[in-house]
């Protein structure tokens, strides 16, 4: 054999190994969470391999994808379910600045604690009010307020207050998230 076959043929058997691996990795994470031939890991990442399906079928998710999911029961009995996702495609790139406000409402530790209240079902500001850990009524107010202000919590009536649905799970990640 010449030495332009032989280049070829290692070129071809290169690929072929490529190939290979590229496939068993594919079937590799192409197992549902409920296929008994998954491997624990397999099983605790389930949600995270299906992002990564996600992300090869859809050019908006080609850079990356990053998702918040849950399912919550309230202690009230209140079913939320969320889902978001987005692509990171120039996540990087453009100013943050603007969140600056929202995280800075979940940054103080009575504000985080009236959030942990109302979603356990204290709701009415005469209630909250009487829980001492969350001062005097002036500063409940004040502290409401901000909350109301950045969206992490909003009136369902006269003195009743509300972790709106959409923000239930963004805040229960946001508080799992700080406890790693």
């Amino acid at each position: 054999m010449n030495t332009e076959t032989v280049a070829i043929l290692n070129t071809l058997e290169a690929l072929t190994e490529r190939v290979q691996a590229l496939e068993a990795h594919a079937e590799a994470n192409a197992h549902s969470p409920s296929d008994a031939s998954s491997t624990v890991a397999s099983a605790d990442f389930w949600a995270l391999h299906g992002v990564e399906q996600r992300r090869a079928s859809d050019p908006s998710t080609a850079d990356g994808v990053v998702m918040l999911v849950g399912s919550v029961t309230l202690p009230d009995g209140s079913p939320v379910a969320w889902q978001e996702s987005a692509g990171t495609a120039g996540l990087l790139e453009v100013d943050w600045a603007n969140h600056a406000a929202s995280f800075a409402a979940l940054g103080h530790t009575v504000r985080i604690e009236l959030l942990r209240h109302v979603l356990s079902g204290t709701h009415a500001t005469a209630d909250l009010a009487a829980i001492e850990s969350l001062g005097t009524t002036g500063q409940l107010h004040h502290h409401l307020r901000q909350l109301i202000s950045t969206g992490w919590l909003r009136q369902s009536g006269r003195g009743n207050y509300e972790v709106p649905a959409a923000r239930v799970v963004p805040l229960l990640v946001a508080v799992v998230g700080a406890a790693r």
